[in-house]
């Protein structure tokens, strides 16, 4: 048997399984970061389940950190993709617009201001004209999705909103639109906007049902 040979093969070999596994892990990663079509959902014949399905997919934006860090359980913001206490410490104030003082527009302006001098932990301060924090009504930190559908139908904790207001809200709405363009330095949130409006059009479309809490 020629050694050589046998090496060569099995080097070959490793290559290839390696490259594999690159592409798999490529793969997922495009998948964690990516939302199915509404259509895609026409496949689930049962109405009430597609309805359930569409939820639970929107639910990759609903409860990513982009969107949960502004609507925390208490009157602090969070921060991060672990959800840490917003640094420095501020404080939801009138209208989530903090603290007299200490309001949001003292450091976040109108749009993402690159960081000069960038580092590993901040490269960008984000921004936006609406920038504040969602009434504590609207909290979705710490609940689970099937909660916050139930949330998001209650015109008493969703801003007053019908449902063809919240379609509205979240397919068009520039302050949310801001999670799929968060700056340098942040994971943006799954798909784009105008995805995940189609899936919460399709959503009250099928019933806007709820999964289990």
């Amino acid at each position: 048997m020629n050694i050589k040979l046998l090496f060569s093969g099995a080097a070959a070999l490793c290559l290839i399984a390696g490259a594999g596994l690159a592409l798999t892990s490529v793969s997922v990663a495009q998948d964690a970061n990516a939302l199915r079509s509404a259509e895609s959902f026409k496949s689930i014949a049962d109405e009430q389940a597609r309805s359930v399905a569409l939820f639970e997919e929107a639910g990759k934006v609903i409860q990513h950190p982009r969107c949960v860090n502004c609507h925390p359980a208490t009157d602090r913001p969070l921060q991060g993709m672990n959800m840490h206490l917003h640094q420095p410490p501020v404080f939801r104030g009138d209208g989530g617009m903090g603290l007299m003082g200490m309001q949001c527009n003292t450091c976040h302006g109108a749009e993402n201001i690159k960081v000069v001098g960038q580092s590993d932990t901040l490269k960008s301060i984000p921004g936006n004209p609406a920038w504040h924090l969602a009434p504590i009504e609207m909290a979705w930190e710490g609940k689970t999705l099937g909660q916050i559908c139930e949330q998001l139908k209650d015109r008493k904790r969703n801003g007053d909103m019908t449902m063809e207001e919240m379609v509205e809200h979240m397919a068009h709405d520039d302050l949310v639109g801001w999670g799929w363009k968060p700056g340098d330095g942040r994971e943006p949130v799954p798909g784009t906007q105008e995805e995940f409006g189609k899936i919460i059009r399709a959503w009250v479309d099928t019933g806007a049902l709820c999964p289990k809490a």
